[in-house]
């Protein structure tokens, strides 16, 4: 995904003196734009706490809601994703996640990541859960949905995807969870809820 840099742009990395109020008696009090790139920006801001105190705040807003999609096929079996992360250097084991654009609306695109990152489709979805993924630094949300009555679809993994589809029973991912194997923030979320729901 390619961006050229408008002149808006330039004009937003300067420091803008402002007052705004916030949640809770934090007030904003400049905002400077420190890094932008398609997919986050990082700002540093000078702040008035709450206790009245000044300090400052780094701050990275990211331009695409999280997605995430607990799929479970007739027998309580959850696929899963194993896939190298470059921020941790390390493979994980997630549900299927993505990213979509805040004009997409969350359920297409979690319906394209999972047929995208797993070959699957599923005829039937549920909103799970939204989660604020890292809230002392980020403004980032996640929907995660539940996908069932699974079916046959064509995987087209991007540039970036290293993944390898696996399928498990629930309690043996919920097994993994609680032996720290599975440390995903969305996937123990998504997978948790599931679990609540079945056992309701």
């Amino acid at each position: 995904m390619s961006r050229k840099h408008s002149s808006a742009d330039k004009h937003s990395a300067s420091i803008k003196k402002t007052s705004i109020e916030k949640a809770g008696g934090w007030k904003q009090l400049s905002k400077n734009v420190v890094y932008d790139n398609p997919w986050i920006t990082v700002s540093h801001e000078e702040v008035q706490r709450p206790n009245g105190s000044q300090g400052i705040y780094g701050m990275v807003h990211f331009k695409h809601r999280a997605l995430g999609v607990v799929a479970l096929d007739e027998n309580n079996n959850v696929i899963m994703v194993k896939q190298s992360r470059y921020a941790l250097d390390c493979w994980t084991l997630e549900i299927p996640e993505g990213g979509g654009l805040f004009n997409e609306a969350p359920l297409d695109t979690a319906k394209r990541e999972l047929e995208e990152e797993t070959g699957l489709c599923a005829k039937q979805w549920q909103p799970l859960l939204t989660l604020h993924t890292s809230n002392s630094v980020t403004d980032e949300i996640a929907h995660v949905y539940l996908a069932t009555q699974l079916y046959k679809g064509k995987q087209s993994l991007d540039e970036t995807e290293d993944i390898e589809v696996s399928r498990m029973p629930l309690s043996e991912a919920l097994d993994l969870i609680d032996k720290g194997k599975i440390t995903d923030a969305m996937t123990i979320a998504g997978l948790l809820k599931v679990a609540l729901l079945l056992k309701r």
